[in-house]
């Protein structure tokens, strides 16, 4: 469709080994790239200026980190300023399958309505904590939005409708973002199509780095699954409650009517 206008999203802190590969490769199919430098140390600074001098991104800086979820959203609106329809956010260290990227685009572009979220097929170099983490992560966000709805909430590797996703109104500002856009997303009606991606797990040779802090972000995944828990029961609760109330009212009006009649 003419109207889908698709650019990539990179969100990046200290990822100066691969941000630059990353970016050049998804070049091939997205030529305009924004990355959002989230408070970079030196080395990370570095990398994300050359790729402005060099014209291979659109850099915007945070002066200091403020966590994955505020540097999609600064990107988002990035995108959007610049007349972007679409983002197809992928994350900076080089774990995913780039070769997935035309699927997607052609999946976005079939229905532009929808979010396009990637689950993961994992080789064997994946931690196990990381996917057992993944696995109850799944479990809450099922019970959230429904089973299978969403095939995994929290691999960086999605297009996003613009205006729909800034519309969300989301609080979350670090890991904990990309599970509180895709309940979010869900809940709004937004159509979701879930699609594979490969991921394979660098190692610290080749610039693996990951930034998830186990105690601190699962005690905000925690946070964030416990208060749309409460919010989904509060709303179960609510449609429940309120057919009935209507049908006492119209009992009661029926009843009000007929003793009127009566006198």
């Amino acid at each position: 469709m003419s109207d889908v206008r698709i650019c990539a999203l990179v969100p990046t802190y200290d990822n100066p080994e691969t941000i630059g590969a990353v970016v050049d490769r998804i070049r091939a199919w997205l030529p305009r790239v924004i990355v959002v430098d989230d408070g970079s140390g030196d080395a990370g600074r570095a990398a994300c200026e050359a790729l402005a001098r060099e014209g291979r991104a659109q850099v915007v800086r945070h002066p200091l980190n403020r966590g994955k979820g505020a540097a999609v959203r600064t990107g988002l609106e990035a995108a959007r300023a610049a007349g972007f329809s679409h983002a197809f956010q992928i994350d900076a260290d080089g774990q995913h399958d780039l070769e997935a990227i035309p699927g997607f685009i052609a999946t976005a572009r079939a229905r532009p309505e929808a979010a396009v979220l990637a689950h993961p097929v994992y080789e064997q170099t994946a931690p196990r904590s990381r996917t057992v983490g993944r696995e109850l992560t799944r479990f809450w966000v099922d019970l959230e939005v429904g089973r299978g709805r969403v095939r995994d909430a929290m691999i960086g590797f999605r297009i996003y409708p613009i205006d729909a996703t800034l519309a969300l109104g989301t609080r979350c500002e670090r890991m904990d973002f990309d599970v509180e856009v895709a309940v979010l997303l869900a809940w709004a009606g937004v159509p979701i199509e879930n699609r594979p991606v490969g991921v394979r797990y660098l190692t610290a040779e080749e610039g693996g780095l990951s930034h998830f802090r186990l105690v601190r972000d699962n005690a905000a995944l925690f946070r964030l699954h416990s208060r749309f828990c409460t919010q989904a029961s509060m709303d179960w609760l609510f449609s429940w409650l309120r057919p009935r109330a209507r049908a006492r009212g119209a009992a009661g009006s029926t009843t009000a009517t007929g003793a009127e009649g009566a006198r």
